[in-house]
């Protein structure tokens, strides 16, 4: 009953409303825009590349929420955008002028926002040129993608300026979800592409499963039951942290006194969030891109077909290997000791300074190791069923993983409002807070979906 009231209380308040309809608008306009197709190109002849071809395509497609296979005018859809927000986050920490702008608050995140909007253009402005030259040499069976009276520099630059404007403008809905809707507007993004070929990716499946002779009933189960585990997997760990107890004494300022608090300071046991598994798949898949220009690679994009041992193999030591790299680039334990020692702060039994820093470094080596195998979990079993079956990406490991995990923070986001306004969240008045994956001592971006 609690459940319904809080459904209820949504549309009590004006602003929260208002925020709801905004953010859909925006995602129906998103959804509208995957099918305007990029001028002097056959997405029919794409739409069958794309089923007879590997995972690279298959998996740039999800990203793209099926933009790519429609060649759409958002077929670079957002990944342009995050992959500028990680570089940017990563050379916060190599580059000094960074690190400062890091640090001077709504200014510095303002500016590197706005370096960030120029890496995406730049980075579209080459991966479309990319595009453009790989769709010149799609074909299937004797059609092609671009004909031949169309092909050439022409062609190249327009679909350059088609692509990047594409980005851009999808890039521009998603701050405004952010600042105007319902936040975390990247996300949704993101989001809304996977859930909008749901229906399909299930009617495929169906068929898939009903061309079978015998046991497909059994499949279907077997298949269901193990969405069913990894998602409520996912929701586990996504809300799972280890609490580090810490203590401030008492402290004197002015005349007046302020006693000791007792408090803690919370690590997520995932918080490197689905950016591990981004960064090895496509490190893992950039063979196969390759090899489609150098046939000499063939052979090594041969040997690492996805769902294989090979493939699984690395995917697995890239997964732990980024998840300890990107919570190190992230999470520095020095400054979170000197904030610490800064406020009076301590933990119980550690002495301030660097013996606290190595503490907090110790548990979240270990608490990172625990994250990465149940992220090398959730996307490699899944896969192997994905293989198995021959079932669409939707049901992957990562794809799960992403919605899950955006709909965390949605709701969390929505709970915030009504509790602020003194309405009961989703559990409840006695309930637990749902935490989404931003409820970290790090603050995630939203590039870390």
């Amino acid at each position: 009953m609690s459940f319904a009231n809080a459904f209820s209380n949504l549309f009590k308040i004006q602003e929260l409303r208002k925020r709801l309809a905004f953010t859909l608008a925006l995602l129906a306009v998103y959804r509208v825009g995957v099918f305007v197709t990029a001028p002097g190109v056959n997405r029919v002849v794409m739409k069958k590349a794309i089923e007879a071809s590997g995972g690279f395509l298959n998996l740039f497609n999800l990203f793209t929420g099926g933009a790519l296979e429609q060649l759409s005018i958002f077929a670079l859809g957002i990944m342009p955008y995050v992959s500028a927000s990680i570089i940017l986050q990563l050379l916060t920490v190599v580059v000094p002028t960074l690190e400062k702008l890091s640090k001077e608050g709504e200014m510095g995140r303002r500016k590197i926002t706005q370096w960030t909007r120029y890496g995406t253009i730049l980075l579209s402005i080459v991966q479309g040129f990319g595009i453009a030259r790989y769709l010149e040499s799609v074909k299937a069976g004797n059609e092609s993608v671009v004909p031949d009276d169309v092909k050439g520099w022409g062609f190249r630059l327009l679909t350059v300026i088609t692509l990047t404007a594409g980005t851009a403008f999808i890039m521009w809905l998603g701050e405004q979800i952010t600042e105007r809707g319902i936040g975390n507007g990247i996300s949704l993004i993101i989001f809304a592409g996977i859930i909008a070929r749901m229906p399909q990716a299930v009617v495929q499946t169906w068929t898939t499963f009903q061309d079978k002779a015998e046991g497909s009933d059994v499949d279907i189960l077997i298949l269901a039951a193990v969405m069913l585990v990894t998602i409520a997997i996912i929701v586990y760990v996504e809300r799972a942290y280890r609490k580090i107890p810490v203590h401030y004494a008492k402290r004197v300022v002015g005349r007046q006194t302020f006693s000791g608090q007792s408090t803690h300071l919370p690590l997520k046991v995932n918080m490197s969030g689905v950016i591990p598994p981004i960064f090895a798949s496509s490190i893992l898949l950039f063979p196969a891109t390759l090899a489609t220009w150098v046939p000499a690679f063939k052979p090594l994009a041969d040997a690492m077909t996805r769902g294989g041992w090979i493939y699984d193999g690395l995917y697995v030591i890239g997964i732990i290997f980024f998840c300890y790299f990107y919570t190190a680039v992230t999470f520095n334990p020095v400054d979170v000791a000197d904030n610490l020692k800064k406020y009076g702060g301590y933990v119980p039994g550690i002495r301030p300074g660097k013996k606290t820093a190595d503490y907090i470094d110790s548990v979240l080596t270990r608490i990172t190791f625990g994250g990465a195998i149940y992220i090398s979990a959730v996307c490699v079993l899944p896969s192997i069923l994905i293989t198995k079956y021959n079932v669409p990406f939707q049901f992957g490991g990562t794809a799960l993983l992403i919605v899950v995990g955006v709909a965390l923070d949605t709701v969390q986001q929505i709970e915030s409002h009504l509790i602020t306004r003194h309405y009961e969240g989703f559990t409840g008045p006695r309930g637990p807070r749902i935490r989404g994956r931003s409820g970290t001592a790090m603050g995630q971006t939203a590039a870390s979906i």
